[in-house]
C-alpha cells in the first residue's frame, strides 16, 4: 500500500509538471507572464518559494500532488494578460501542455524498448511511435464511447485505481513503472484536449467561438464555465474513486 501511494504521488506529479511546463514555455515564448510555477495541489497553502526567475515564483505547495502554473498575481482569478494575447498564441499556450505530455511519453518509451526489449535505437523509436499511436487511438475511442453513451466507465480510473496500477507497475520493476508513466502521460494529455469545461480542450472550444464571433467572451463567462466544469469533474472523480474502492475491497 505504501509503495502504491509513493509511486502514485511520484508518477502523477511528474506528468502534471510536464504538462504545466508545456504551458509555461509556450506562455514565455508568447510573451505572456507566468506569475507562479508550483509543485503541489493548487488549492493547498504555499509551503515555500524555491526561487524567482523574472516575474515567476517557483514554489512548493503543502499537498505534494501535481502542480500548476498561474497567469494571475496573488492567486487572483483575472488572467488578463493571457486573455489579451492573440487567438493563435492562446491556442498554442492551451494545447502545449498536452503536446508536452505526448512528446514526453514518446521519449520515455524509447529507453524502455532499448533496455527491456534490447531494440536498437531505430527500432525503439519506431516501436515508441507505434505505441504512442495505439494509446492515442485507444484512449480517444474510450472517451468518445463514454461521451456518446456507448460505453461504461470501465476504461476510467480515479486516484485510487491509478495508485493501485502504479503500485503494481513499481512492484514489477523500474522499467514497468517508467512504461506506466508514459502511458499515464499520454492519457492525461489526450484527455485534456477533449472539449469539456475546465479542460484545455474546453478552453480551445471557447476560443474557437470567439474567433467565429470575432468578439471576445466575457471573463465572467469563462469563470462560470470553469466553475461548472470543475464541479462536474469533482463529481466524476468521486464516482470513479468510489468504484475503484469497491473493486479493491470486493
Amino acid at each position: 500500500m505504501v509503495l502504491s501511494f509513493i509511486a502514485f504521488i511520484a508518477v502523477f506529479t511528474l506528468i502534471v509538471l510536464v504538462h504545466e511546463l508545456g504551458h509555461f514555455i509556450a506562455a514565455r515564448k508568447a510573451g505572456v507572464k507566468v506569475y507562479e510555477f508550483s509543485i503541489g495541489f493548487p488549492f493547498s497553502p504555499r509551503l515555500l518559494t524555491l526561487f524567482r526567475h523574472k516575474e515567476t515564483l517557483f514554489t512548493v505547495r503543502l499537498l505534494p500532488l501535481g502542480g500548476f502554473v498561474s497567469f494571475s498575481q496573488d492567486d487572483g482569478e483575472d488572467d488578463i494578460e493571457l486573455f489579451k494575447t492573440s487567438n493563435n498564441k492562446r491556442a498554442i499556450i492551451l494545447s502545449a501542455g498536452s503536446l508536452f505530455n505526448i512528446a514526453f511519453a514518446f521519449m520515455v518509451f524509447i529507453p524502455v524498448f532499448m533496455i527491456g526489449k534490447h531494440f536498437n535505437i531505430i527500432d525503439a523509436i519506431a516501436m515508441s511511435a507505434k505505441t504512442v499511436w495505439e494509446i492515442l487511438s485507444g484512449t480517444v475511442a474510450v472517451l468518445l464511447n463514454l461521451l456518446l453513451g456507448h460505453g461504461g466507465m470501465e476504461g476510467l480510473a480515479g486516484p485510487v485505481g491509478i495508485a493501485a496500477m502504479a503500485g503494481k507497475a513499481a512492484g514489477k520493476g523500474f522499467l514497468n513503472l517508467i512504461y506506466f508513466t508514459g502511458v499515464l502521460s499520454m492519457s492525461l494529455g489526450i484527455m485534456n484536449l477533449f472539449p469539456l469545461p475546465a479542460l484545455d480542450g474546453g478552453q480551445l472550444v471557447m476560443l474557437l467561438i470567439e474567433a467565429i464571433k470575432k468578439k471576445p467572451l466575457r471573463l465572467k463567462t469563462y469563470q462560470a464555465v470553469n466553475l461548472i466544469g470543475f464541479a462536474l469533474f469533482i463529481i466524476l472523480s468521486v464516482l470513479v474513486t468510489y468504484r475503484d474502492v469497491v473493486k479493491l475491497i470486493a
